[in-house]
């Protein structure tokens, strides 16, 4: 297997601003990919950028944004043209509780059945 395919059988997810930054930090501690758009500098950017950005870099995004993220997602099947590396539409929810149903997540699918899939939780 190369280090590419490797890279990609965990999820890697990028949180919106409008998730915990503790949730990066709890996913880490368990040995999982993630950032948020305070450390890639992101805070303010549009949705669709966020979208953009967390694809060139095979992340999946989550945020609490459920209505803007549905309608992007809608955009790009609609596209036929454009992918994503997933969205996880998060209800908001105490920390460590989002925490561990993401972590039940992460080990239970594979970064390549995320793609172009919006899951909620």
């Amino acid at each position: 297997m190369s280090e590419s395919q490797s890279s990609r059988l965990y999820i890697s997810l990028y949180l919106d601003e409008d998730v915990s930054a503790l949730i990066a930090k709890l996913l880490r501690a368990r040995g999982f990919a993630a950032m948020t758009t305070l450390e890639a500098g992101r805070i303010g950017t549009s949705d669709a950028d966020q979208l953009e950005f967390a694809t060139g870099r095979g992340m999946a995004l989550l945020t609490h944004n459920r209505v803007d993220f549905e309608k992007l997602a809608a955009q790009y099947a609609a596209s036929g043209e454009q992918q994503h590396c997933g969205m996880i539409l998060a209800a908001r929810r105490p920390v460590y509780e989002l925490a561990r149903k993401l972590l039940m997540l992460v080990n239970r699918v594979a970064a390549d059945e995320m793609d172009n899939l919006v899951l909620y939780i």
